[in-house]
């Protein structure tokens, strides 16, 4: 003997309470031809840029290593932007960093400098 169960559906799934919160955008602390602003990493940077490259991943809590690997610069570059929400993208770190690697380098450093 078989036995059928009648399901009656009265109500519709309801959306969840999901909210999305939009962040907001800083900029850089400093303006990327401000090298001057702090004559230490110009220095370090204009003579020993390698140096300060493994600053810069140590202090964004990366290997020392990892700046000696292609293009490693500029994700690192994107990775500080995205952390601390500062306005740009992925195309702007790509230009600052093949263009002027050692005002990029330099900036990178004083923004590391002034968050941690």
């Amino acid at each position: 003997m078989a036995y059928q169960t009648e399901v009656i559906i009265d109500a519709q799934p309801q959306p969840t309470g999901t909210s999305y919160t939009f962040r907001s955008e800083e900029n850089w602390n400093s303006d990327l031809c401000d090298c001057f602003s702090d004559m230490g990493i110009c220095l370090c940077g204009t003579f020993v840029p390698c140096v300060l490259a493994c600053r810069v991943a140590q202090q964004a809590n990366e290997c020392c290593c990892l700046p000696y690997l292609p293009g490693t610069l500029i994700a690192m570059r994107t990775g500080v932007r995205e952390k601390y929400h500062i306005q740009g993208s992925i195309l702007k770190d790509w230009i600052v960093m093949a263009c002027c690697p050692l005002c990029g380098l330099c900036q990178l450093s004083r923004e590391l400098n002034q968050r941690n």
